[in-house]
């Protein structure tokens, strides 16, 4: 029997039926068959006694980075290990319960030589629950120095590589070594990883294609993802060659979060105008339809370790760094810059507002002194010598000119700088500036706030009453950055804009206490009860909720390589196939067959709306079988319905959601019964018109029964806001007339009550029984929402008593979405070869090849 692996990698569907909805015990007590936990779903745990012990929940942590600092001895050079406690993936777990167990994975800071690789790997499982991933140093290079920090991270902070001196262009040899990394990582997340019950957390750029991989070997497993870099507006995201890759892989999780709403709107964006995926709010939750899944989307900014700060902020070292600093800086307003050095965090643009400060305001000199902390830069290369290059060559300048004999404007410090050491500058700063041009979060103001509130230790060294002292900050804040919508009291600014982050410095230097306080309060409210934990507690449990329909669902592997996706049908959502409908076709002696036009004959990208030669043969060929009766059910109008079908003289035909119907192509057209008014259409139309000239693209179609306004050639966007606003002032203005205003696949409808494909469907079972002829057999495919009234109205049918039932009914929609419809057809070439299969099932008609054969040409 082939191993779900094999049907993987040759692109099968697996037989689902042996993979279980129901996860198999680990312990068996008693002899059973394996299918019986996959139906007996009451009875799945009967042989594990009451008393086994329940198994731990385990949640895997992904990084590209393991929490780990690594330190060889020169002279034994056997290598120790600790955790960095300083590490965001070591803190996150204070936000799980305490019976979860959490495993990390990733790379170790250090390079590991071969021969030593196993014997470290056990050591980190077996100390400190971490499983290294090890990459070869050509890898590493190319896949951390070379695609992630010079070219994902300078694209995904909106610099584009226009010349190859402004940024690194894409390198396929990079984009390959990235894709290897992941597939490493990967390998040994399935190595630890069981299915069934853990869920696997990952984190960041690095590792955006690993969710790929996994759900390739497990259909099933619980992804989550969380981005900590921006992401890019679809202007910028659009330029990346491999960009619908990249998005794929990212929507095979259950879960993506974000920092801010900004970001996910950047992604939901990418995947409407890449994908033509479209997102929905459900109970207050966002999330987007892919193959039947629903992909989770969370926005919450990431928070601090407060005890680990608190606990800092404690020890009497650091009360008298605090203390020492104080004196240092004694009658001087200290403001306070901590950035890595990159040339994203804009201190040559902070260096240059303070020189515009001294400049304009004489009185501060001697006064105001900016202390610059730079952490080491997280890569390497030309980029971040300039950096260093740029700040160093202004803050000598702005030195020489306004400093003077014990006193300089700036005072840069190049770390890296204990935690210790920088909570005590955090704590003597007046004021906090983080100008950063364009960051993910950036946790700096938070952990400023914490300092600032101080402790009783640090209040003693420095001789203060605590209950007289003031807990006061103020968080100058670059309007681009991540943190800055959590941030309601700092003062926001344009980075670029140096006249406004000069004054806002001046503002932070003259703020009465009384605001500073208030602004303080309320920073360090939210920031306390929003930490680190809060935030891992919040994105798993939205974890776990995303992931509570996996086995109540089907799943199926569909396309190669990064392409690859699951398709999650209901366990009655079955794809239709010949073989499966031909056995009820042939015994049929009374069959209605009713067929949707655009989206399921015709692709609706089609440019060319008119059926192909293909499409009128098959349709004839259905028509000459005496047992048939053959209709197209659209919303189009007769003239063009007409037009294209006329050469099925025995094809039936209903425009207009079924207003008007004919049998076949010799018969008259036929209204429903139904008295129509069509006043309405004088109040739409001006309605319509000022939407059609302000959106691009757009045109108003005009039928005889409806009104239609179409908006798939606009901007998706724009469109989709038009439409929404659109509906909402024609459901208003139509409120008191006898119509029904609806939004369909790139439309707004407006018709009559009483008219839709549903009345259709009912009508013509009715006339077919008045004929003596009530069909034993129906088959209905459709695609979209007007479809869904045929698929109700057969349902309906179907548990209605006093309607003879149907024996064989066959409700079909294309593409795997949430629908009335029992099965499914991928596209429009799947419904050509269902009643293709059919034509040639049927006995009476001539060969079918020689019939197809005669049509071509015609159209």
């Amino acid at each position: 029997m082939l191993s779900r692996s094999c049907f993987d990698l040759l692109n099968l569907d697996p037989i689902e039926d042996f993979w279980t909805a129901t996860p198999i015990p680990k312990l068996m007590t008693v002899p059973r068959v394996i299918s019986e936990f996959e139906t007996d779903d009451n009875h799945q745990n009967d042989d594990v006694p009451a008393d086994s012990p329940v198994p731990h929940q385990r949640r895997i942590i992904v990084a590209n980075q393991l929490p780990i600092r690594a330190s060889r001895d020169a002279k034994t050079s056997k290598w120790s290990f600790e955790l960095d406690h300083d590490s965001l993936v070591l803190q996150l777990r204070d936000g799980f319960k305490p019976d979860v167990e959490v495993l990390y994975v990733g790379c170790l800071k250090a390079e590991i030589d071969p021969s030593e690789q196993d014997e470290v790997a056990s050591l980190l499982l077996h100390e400190f629950r971490c499983v290294p991933t090890f990459l070869s140093m050509d890898v590493q290079n190319k896949f951390y120095h070379g695609f992630c920090k010079h070219y994902l991270w300078p694209l995904f902070h909106y610099m584009l590589p226009m010349t190859p001196s402004h940024g690194a262009r894409f390198d396929r040899a990079l984009w390959q070594a990235y894709v290897s990394a992941n597939k490493a990582f990967a390998d040994r997340i399935i190595e630890v990883l069981n299915p069934d019950e853990d869920f696997v957390w990952i984190h960041d750029y690095h590792l955006m294609v690993l969710p790929t991989f996994l759900r390739k070997r497990y259909y099933r497993v619980k992804l989550g993802f969380f981005l900590h870099s921006p992401f890019p507006s679809s202007e910028i995201y659009r330029t990346i060659p491999v960009r619908e890759e990249i998005l794929r892989a990212l929507l095979n999780c259950d879960l993506i979060g974000f920092h801010i709403f900004d970001y996910a709107r950047h992604f939901l964006s990418c995947c409407s105008r890449m994908l033509g995926l479209h997102y929905e709010f459900k109970r207050g939750y966002m999330g987007l339809e892919y193959y039947g899944r629903t992909v989770s989307i969370k926005m919450l900014p990431v928070g601090i370790h407060m005890g680990q700060l608190q606990s800092v902020l404690s020890l009497e070292d650091t009360a008298r760094k605090v203390k020492q600093l104080k004196e240092e800086f004694e009658g001087k307003t200290v403001i306070l810059g901590v950035d890595d050095l990159d040339l994203f965090k804009g201190i040559s643009l902070k260096f240059l507002a303070m020189r515009q400060l001294l400049e304009e305001h004489q009185n501060l000199r001697g006064k105001v002194v900016f202390v610059q902390i730079t952490n080491p830069a997280r890569s390497r290369g030309k980029d971040v010598q300039d950096v260093l290059n740029e700040t160093s060559a202004i803050a000598k300048e702005i030195n020489q000119r306004y400093g003077e004999p014990g006193y300089q404007p700036i005072i840069v410090i190049n770390g890296p700088l204990t935690t210790q050491e920088k909570a005590a500058y955090y704590a003597i700063s007046e004021c906090c500036l983080v100008n950063a041009v364009r960051d993910g979060m950036n946790l700096v103001p938070y952990k400023y706030t914490v300092c600032r509130q101080g402790s009783p230790v640090l209040d003693r060294a420095l001789g203060i009453d605590e209950a007289d002292r003031p807990k006061t900050s103020v968080i100058i804040v670059s309007e681009f950055i991540g943190c800055s919508p959590s941030l309601s009291g700092a003062i926001r600014v344009n980075p670029w804009n140096i006249d406004a982050v000069s004054d806002a410095i001046n503002l932070a230097t003259t703020m009465p206490v009384a605001e500073k306080q208030f602004r303080h309060d309320k920073h360090y409210k939210y920031i306390s009860s929003h930490d680190v934990a809060y935030w891992a507690r919040s994105f798993d449990q939205d974890l776990e909720r995303a992931c509570r329909e996996h086995y109540r669902r089907r799943c199926w592997g569909i396309g190669l390589g990064l392409g690859f996706r699951v398709v999650a049908l209901g366990p009655n959502f079955r794809k239709l196939s010949v073989d499966h409908i031909a056995h009820a076709y042939k015994n049929a002696n009374s069959r209605l067959i009713l067929l949707d036009y655009d989206g399921t004959m015709t692709p609706q990208a089609s440019v060319d709306k008119a059926p192909s030669g293909e499409v009128i043969s098959v349709l004839n060929c259905l028509c000459n079988d005496p047992k048939n009766v053959v209709f197209i059910v659209s919303g189009r109008e007769k003239d063009s319905l007409s037009k294209w079908f006329s050469l099925c003289e025995k094809l039936g035909l209903s425009a207009e959601h079924g207003y008007l119907t004919r049998w076949t192509k010799d018969s008259p057209w036929e209204t429903c019964t139904l008295a129509m008014d069509f006043g309405w259409k004088n109040i739409v139309l001006p309605v319509m018109e000022p939407y059609t000239e302000a959106t691009d693209g757009s045109f108003i179609e005009q039928k005889e029964s409806a009104l239609v306004w179409h908006h798939q050639d606009a901007d998706p966007h724009f469109g989709s806001s038009q439409a929404k606003e659109l509906l909402d002032h024609l459901e208003s203005v139509l409120i008191n007339e006898p119509v029904v205003v609806k939004r369909g696949q790139h439309i707004v409808e407006v018709k009559p009550q009483g008219v839709s494909k549903g009345i259709v469907v009912q009508n013509l079972i009715s006339k077919m029984q008045s004929r003596g002829k009530p069909p034993d057999f129906l088959l209905c495919i459709g695609d979209d929402r007007s479809d869904e009234d045929m698929f109700k109205s057969i349902v309906h049918s179907s548990s209605n008593p006093s309607v003879p039932s149907i024996a064989e009914v066959f409700a079909c929609t294309v593409g795997q979405k949430p629908s009335m419809a029992k099965y499914y057809l991928d596209d429009t070439v799947d419904v050509i070869k269902l009643v293709q299969g059919l034509a040639a099932a049927s006995s009476t008609q001539p060969k079918f090849a020689q019939v197809q054969k005669s049509f071509e040409g015609f159209i």
